[in-house]
C-alpha cells in the first residue's frame, strides 16, 4: 500500500461517511491552495483559524492531535487523511479514551507522553473560556481564575514536574469528572457544522450562524444576584450589597465537579399552541423550531443565606436554610485560606441520624482542589437533642467525619486542626419553585407568629385574666383611661 509524505493513501480512497467532513475539507483545501499554493493540503493556521476562529489554541491542538495520529511527515496534512482522522475523532465513543486523547492533545505529543503543570493547565483554561463564551447571561470573566486553576494543578501535580496520561486522567475522573466532556461536544458539534458558516462562494455556502450556547452541556450555573440590606455597625444607616460572594470560576469547577443534580438543566415548558386556524404553516414552524431551542434553561443557584449580612449562628443558619426543599451547597470560608464545600440533595432537618443519598459530598476548594468524599448518608445536622454532639458534620465515618462545625457555627475541624470560620454560604441548586415554597413557608410562619401575639378578649374574659390582676398589684386598678 503505497502513501504519501503527508500521511494521505492514494490508493485506499473510499467514499467518506460524513459529507460534513468531505465538504469541510474541500473548503479548507481551497484555502490551502490559495494561500501556499499546496495542493490537497490541510495547514494548521488555514485549520485554526477556519474552523475555530475564537479558539485558536483548541484548533491548534486538535490538528497537532490529528496530524500526529496519521504519522504524516510533512507539515501539512493530506487532504484524504484529514477525511479519515476526523472520521475517527467523530466516531470516539468511550467516555476514558476521550478524556485521555484531551490530556495528551493537550501535551507534548513525544515518545514518553508525558503531561507538565503548564500543558495540563492550557487544557483547564480552554474548558473555562469554551464554558464563559457559551455561558448564558454573555461572555463572563472572573478575576480569580487563575488562584482557581492553580489549586487544581498544584493538588493533581503536588510537587511534581510531570505525570503521565493515565494517571491525570485517572485523578479527574474522581475529582472534577465533567469539566472536559463539553469540550468533546464542542468540538465535534463544530466539525460536523462549520462547513455552514465559512464564507465560500465556489462552493455557495451561506454564513449561517448556528454556534448556540445550546448546543452545548447548560453545566455552569447562573448565580443569582440579589440586594441585600443590612444595619451598620454604627447609626442608623442602611447599606446595599449585592449578594454574590462566590466567583464565577469556583462556580463553574465546582458544576465540573459535583454530581449533575447540583447543576442538571431545568426542563421548561415548549411554547404553548394557542394559535387559531388562521396561523400559517410558517408560524407552525418557527414555534417547532424555538421549540427545540427552548427546552432547557442552566441551572440556577440562588443566595438563601450569607453569614456576613444574615448573622452568625446555629439560630440564623436553621432560620435561613430548613425549609429549602432541593438540593444545596454550604461552603465554608476559613483562616489560613482554606474553603470547603458541602453538597446536600435534600433538605436540611435536625437529627441525630446520618442522612443523605448518593449525592452527598463534601469538597476542599482551597489552596487545593480535592474531592474529600462523596457518598450516602454522610450529612450530620443536631442542635437541640439531647445526648448526641451538637452541630454540623460532614463524613460516612460517624466516628471520625471529615469536617465538624461546632453548635456556635464560629470553629471548623478539618484533620483534627480548628479553624475559624470567615463566613458561611448556602446556595439552593434546586428549582424556582423550591425557593418561593420556601419564602411562603416563611411569610406564614411571621404572619401566625403575628396572630398569636395579639388575642382578643372579651369583658368577661378579662374580668378573670391574671395580666388584670398584675396590673392592679402595679397600682393601676383603672385600666380604662377613656372613663376620665
Amino acid at each position: 500500500m503505497i502513501r504519501s509524505p503527508s500521511g494521505a493513501d492514494f490508493q485506499d480512497i473510499s467514499h467518506t461517511q460524513f459529507q460534513p467532513v468531505e465538504k469541510l475539507g474541500k473548503i479548507l483545501s481551497r484555502k490551502c491552495e490559495e494561500k501556499y499554493g499546496i495542493h490537497n493540503g490541510i495547514t494548521a493556521d488555514i485549520f485554526a483559524q477556519t474552523v475555530f476562529p475564537e479558539f485558536n489554541e483548541l484548533g491548534e491542538n486538535l490538528f497537532r492531535y490529528l496530524h500526529y495520529s496519521s504519522k504524516a511527515k510533512t507539515k501539512h496534512l493530506g487532504l484524504t487523511a484529514f477525511r479519515q482522522q476526523c472520521e475517527r475523532f467523530l466516531a470516539l465513543l468511550d467516555d476514558g479514551i476521550i478524556l485521555e486523547m484531551y490530556v495528551k492533545m493537550f501535551g507534548d505529543l513525544n515518545e514518553t507522553e508525558l503531561i507538565k503543570p503548564d500543558n495540563f493547565k492550557n487544557l483547564l483554561m480552554t474548558c473555562y473560556r469554551l464554558a464563559m463564551a457559551h455561558y448564558s447571561d454573555g461572555p463572563q470573566t472572573c478575576i480569580l481564575i487563575d488562584r482557581t486553576l492553580n489549586s487544581v494543578v498544584q493538588s493533581c501535580f503536588f510537587s511534581k514536574e510531570s505525570l503521565s496520561s493515565g494517571y491525570i486522567c485517572r485523578w479527574l475522573e474522581n475529582n472534577c469528572a465533567r469539566l472536559v466532556p463539553p469540550i468533546h461536544k464542542f468540538c465535534v458539534h463544530t466539525l460536523s457544522t462549520s462547513y455552514r458558516t465559512i464564507k465560500d462562494k465556489s462552493m455557495d455556502v451561506t454564513n449561517n450562524p448556528i454556534n448556540s450556547p445550546y448546543n452545548l452541556e447548560l453545566q455552569t450555573p447562573i448565580l443569582e444576584k440579589q440586594s441585600i440590606q443590612f444595619k451598620a455597625n454604627e447609626g442608623n444607616s442602611s447599606k446595599t450589597s449585592n449578594g454574590i460572594n462566590l466567583p464565577l470560576s469556583e462556580a463553574w469547577l465546582l458544576a465540573g465537579a459535583l454530581p449533575p443534580l447540583y447543576s442538571k438543566p431545568q426542563q421548561i415548558q415548549n411554547p404553548s399552541g394557542n394559535s387559531s386556524s388562521s396561523n400559517s404553516s410558517a408560524n407552525l414552524a418557527s414555534q417547532v423550531f424555538m421549540a427545540k431551542l427552548l427546552s432547557v434553561l442552566p441551572s440556577h443557584w440562588t443566595l438563601i443565606y450569607n453569614s456576613r449580612y444574615d448573622g452568625v449562628g446555629a439560630n440564623r443558619f436553621l432560620h435561613h436554610v430548613i425549609g429549602y426543599r432541593g438540593p444545596n451547597l454550604i461552603l465554608l470560608r476559613c483562616d489560613s485560606d482554606l474553603l470547603f464545600c458541602i453538597g446536600s440533595p435534600n433538605e436540611w432537618r435536625e437529627t441525630h441520624l446520618y442522612i443523605g443519598t448518593e449525592d452527598s459530598c463534601c469538597i476542599q476548594l482551597l489552596p487545593k482542589f480535592l474531592m474529600l468524599e462523596n457518598k450516602p448518608k454522610m450529612l450530620y445536622l443536631n442542635t437541640s437533642i439531647r445526648g448526641y454532639p451538637k452541630g454540623l458534620r460532614a463524613g460516612s465515618d460517624p466516628r471520625k467525619p471529615i469536617l465538624i462545625i461546632d453548635e456556635s457555627f464560629d470553629q471548623l475541624e478539618y484533620r483534627s486542626i480548628k479553624y475559624a470560620i470567615l463566613s458561611i454560604e448556602v446556595w439552593g441548586c434546586g428549582d424556582k419553585q423550591s425557593r418561593e415554597v420556601q419564602l411562603d413557608i416563611k411569610k406564614w410562619e411571621v404572619k401566625e407568629a403575628e396572630r398569636q401575639r395579639t388575642v382578643k378578649l372579651t369583658a368577661a374574659d378579662w374580668m378573670d385574666h391574671p395580666d388584670r390582676y398584675l396590673l392592679e398589684l402595679g397600682g393601676r386598678p383603672q385600666y380604662n383611661n377613656s372613663t376620665q
